[in-house]
């Protein structure tokens, strides 16, 4: 191996990206997620700041997630399932099913994370992978 040759593995590359407190960042790939929805408007990636610290969640139009990939940033699918994204005939919510809810969300009896995952069964959500970043890990019950 020549040393004046630097070694492409050796080679770390930094990604521009802009925290809306502290404008331009450089941030390695490990510093990154990108999330790939099954509807790609929705994808995204998001990064913590490492001036203010601040999680920053932006938008992954396809030439953002192409450079994205091509950088090595891990990528976390987000399967969203047919049934949301169908059209929904009802009307809307009356008073009495707001209503309803709000009681039901404030009852600290209520499994929100197991009522959501009795409601979807078989749906996968993106897992808050932050872990890095200082935040502690939260497991995925469903």
């Amino acid at each position: 191996m020549n040393p004046s040759v630097p070694d492409r593995e050796a080679i770390v590359h930094t990604i521009s990206a802009t925290c809306p407190t502290c404008g331009s960042v450089e941030l390695h790939a490990e510093r990154l997620l990108l999330v790939e929805c099954t509807v790609r408007e929705w994808s995204y990636y998001t990064f913590r700041c490492p001036g203010c610290r601040e999680d920053v969640r932006r938008e992954a139009p396809s030439s953002t997630r192409r450079l994205l990939l091509r950088r090595g940033v891990e990528v976390e699918p987000w399967h969203v399932p047919a049934e949301a994204l169908e059209r929904r005939e009802a009307g809307p919510l009356t008073a009495d099913e707001v209503l309803d809810a709000v009681l039901q969300l404030r009852d600290p009896a209520t499994d929100l994370v197991a009522l959501a995952c009795a409601a979807r069964p078989g749906a996968t959500r993106p897992a808050q992978r932050l872990e890095a970043f200082d935040r502690p890990e939260h497991p995925d019950v469903c």
